[in-house]
């Protein structure tokens, strides 16, 4: 059995989360915490700084509140990736394989990917810690996602029993492969284009269509 492992920004969506939330929470005023906050992103999907680092930064200078993330979570359900929407029924029909793990955060990826028949079960994602107000003040460190090569880590954790095929934009997502814990590490396309993660992937998929085609 093939076991599908996903990443949520920039893949399951067209978007990274923590940016749009940047954006959300800073308004026009804000463009420049919001620029800041991509930059780092980036440089952690590039594999050029820790993961670990880049969510406590990201996370430190966002300035969030619990009432930010109701409009997130309705936009990125709005930019689901197209080729994905295309795949709802096979989604469905295979959920028991379909697994995200994300170094973004439950609290708006479980609202968006559920719609879709994903398991909440098969839902792996950090969470916020907040405050008594409601502000978003950290996130939960005993979470191995939370951490550089975190995936590698929760990955190492499931154990799974099966051929794993990862897709993702990302070098965190390469880094399951280069870990000996994945079959296939597909370079998914369709939303960025990321030439260091291109060129360590096995194969290349610019829509869920090639995906499920290409790793079964």
């Amino acid at each position: 059995m093939t076991y599908y492992v996903i990443d949520f920004d920039s893949t399951f969506t067209k978007t990274e989360a923590l940016d749009e939330l940047a954006k959300i929470v800073q308004g026009k005023e804000g463009t420049e915490i919001a620029e800041k906050i991509k930059r780092i992103t980036e440089m952690a999907m590039e594999g050029k700084i820790g993961f670990g680092e880049a969510l406590e930064e990201r996370i430190k200078i966002l300035g969030a509140h619990k009432k930010h993330l109701l409009p997130l979570i309705e936009l990125l359900r709005s930019l689901v990736s197209d080729s994905l929407v295309q795949q709802k029924e096979f989604i469905r029909q295979n959920a028991h394989r379909i697994i995200i793990i994300s170094g973004g955060f439950k609290d708006f990826i479980l609202p968006v990917v559920t719609e879709y028949g994903i398991l909440p079960e098969n839902v792996y994602a950090n969470t916020f810690l907040y405050d008594e107000e409601g502000n978003i003040i950290g996130v939960d460190k005993t979470n191995p996602l939370s951490q550089t090569k975190g995936k590698v880590k929760l990955i190492e954790q499931l154990r799974l029993k099966g051929k794993v095929c990862v897709v993702g934009d990302g070098y965190t997502d390469y880094e399951i492969k280069e870990a000996g814990l994945a079959d296939i590490f597909c370079a998914f396309t369709e939303n960025v284009i990321r030439p260091q993660v291109v060129a360590k992937a096995d194969i290349v998929a610019d829509s869920f269509e090639k995906v499920f085609q290409l790793c079964e």
